[in-house]
């Protein structure tokens, strides 16, 4: 019994080394909780009809897991029979790449994870970058089947193509001149282009070209760079991977609409297009007015995550400056500070929020304002139990030796070396930040009913469920997403900045 519970722990030792093995084991299980949620989705419980295209979807993402399955049952093998896994497996990931064009983007991840021989960090950021761009490309594709095309649909998704072709060079190039301890110095090109590319939303690019900056810059190989030892710890995270690539999708896709979505079709009435099913024109059907579901979900996306990030960036600095004042000096404007907070603190978040939007009117700026006053006090504490361990830490001593000031060791010294739990609580934050904005939006007190915002949407089919249930279904889903996405991307973010986790 102890000989079998020992061989069960070091199988398991040896199959969590192949970061391959991880994405692909990943990969199969949500592709098979998505099929089972297309084949209920398939079958109406109120009109008690099926919809076969529904089952159909259903179907292949099932198929697909089946043979994921079977590349999977062969991985393990070799891994525990030979210690690798052979070339031959390795070819059956290319399958599994086009999979992204039946919009099961999991298997895509796990089939090139599966081909690519690298376990560099750069390896896996390009994959996810390729992913990226490609999920917005078909995403952005489904207005082909719209009425009316957007005006500059094809300019949109032409410069989308000619970025992901350069994404796809930037892969080879990385999967030629890269590996886990060097790099080649020719690399320097991307940088910059991999930056402008992150004008389309993909931050993939972007922590990529910061990745790959850190790397080429180092003057001794052999020393671990500390964001390159934050980012491997991150990607053995894989729900924290998948909470990043959600999050930045949306924000991808929020940006790339400009061009690729036409917002009249979201706030324009249609009245020869009213309640209309779920279909490829209009992907989550039609509401009340004939306005499409889908591309108000889109548009909405935009404000959910603007409003969200920004209630949370003005706490995170008017609350960290007041946290860091108020734990460094202590006693009296440590005590001012801090009480004067609790008042707020002390108010329900609902309750404040509804005082300012009752004094202020019922905007995107009030909403905002009505976020961020809750959110200071919660970062003014955190940073300022930070700073009460920090403040007396040898190296501060050191600086007043030297004869710093008082705004030099605040600045220099104790905010950088307090930013770790800070920048996890804030991307936690941000995700209640979008609930809040939905919640409020939803009793009418938050955005504009006429703009389309999530907590709009979802109001406006609540009042249709029993016989158009996916008016409030769809946009249900999406503020689940971005708050799970927020909330596991936090969480591995917190484990990888964790020195305990090093």
């Amino acid at each position: 019994m102890k000989t079998s519970e020992y061989q069960k722990r070091m199988n398991k030792v040896k199959l969590s080394g192949f970061v391959e093995y991880k994405n692909l084991t990943f990969s199969m299980g949500a592709t098979i909780m998505v099929g089972f949620i297309f084949l209920i989705f398939g079958y109406d419980f109120i009109a008690k009809t099926v919809s076969l295209g529904m089952i159909a979807v259903g179907g292949l993402y099932l198929l697909t897991a089946l043979y994921m399955y079977l590349v999977l049952r062969r991985a393990r093998r070799e891994i525990l029979t030979t210690g690798d896994i052979g070339e031959t497996t390795r070819r059956m990931g290319w399958p599994m790449t086009f999979f992204i064009f039946l919009t099961n983007f999991f298997g895509t991840i796990g089939g090139l994870s599966l081909v690519g021989r690298k376990k560099c960090i750069e390896f896996q950021l390009c994959i996810f970058m390729l992913v990226n761009t490609m999920m917005v490309m078909l995403v952005s594709a489904l207005n082909i089947f719209k009425p009316q095309i957007p005006r500059n649909f094809w300019l949109g998704m032409g410069l989308l193509a000619l970025v992901e072709v350069f994404y796809i060079v930037v892969t080879v190039m990385v999967v030629k001149y890269t590996d886990e301890k060097n790099i080649d110095p020719r690399l320097k090109v991307l940088l910059i282009p991999l930056v402008i590319t992150t004008l389309t939303g993909n931050f993939f690019a972007l922590i990529l070209a910061v990745t790959m900056f850190k790397r080429l810059y180092q003057k001794n190989k052999e020393i671990s760079i500390e964001w390159i030892e934050i980012m491997r710890r991150l990607f053995r995270n894989y729900m924290a991977v998948i909470g990043l690539l959600v999050v930045i999708f949306l924000l991808s896709i929020s940006i790339c609409s400009y061009l690729t979505f036409d917002y009249a079709v979201s706030v324009e009435n249609n009245y020869e297009a009213l309640f209309q099913s779920p279909s490829l024109a209009y992907p989550f059907g039609t509401d009340n007015f004939g306005r499409c579901v889908f591309s108000r979900i889109v548009f909405g996306a935009r404000i959910s995550l603007v409003v969200g990030m920004t209630a949370i960036a003005i706490p995170l600095v008017l609350g960290g400056l007041l946290g860091a004042l108020a734990g460094y000096y202590a006693k009296v404007v440590d005590n001012v500070i801090m009480r004067v907070l609790d008042v707020f603190y002390a108010i329900p978040s609902i309750l404040l929020a509804i005082a300012i939007i009752a004094a202020f009117g019922a905007s995107t700026a009030t909403l905002v304002m009505a976020i961020s006053v809750y959110n200071i006090p919660v970062f003014a504490r955190l940073v300022r139990a930070t700073v009460l361990s920090v403040s007396h830490s040898e190296y501060i001593e050191a600086a007043r030796a030297c004869g710093a000031t008082n705004p030099i060791i605040i600045f220099k010294h104790i905010i950088p070396n307090s930013l770790a739990p800070v920048i996890v609580r804030a991307t936690l934050e941000i995700g209640i930040a979008v609930l809040s904005t939905s919640s409020l939006s939803y009793l009418g007190i938050g955005i504009p009913s006429h703009i389309p915002e999530w907590g709009n949407i979802l109001r406006a089919g609540s009042s249709y469920l029993e016989g158009y249930p996916y008016m409030a279904i769809f946009p249900g889903l999406a503020i689940i997403l971005i708050v799970l996405a927020f909330n596991f991307f936090g969480d591995g973010l917190r484990d990888a900045l964790d020195p305990k986790m090093k």
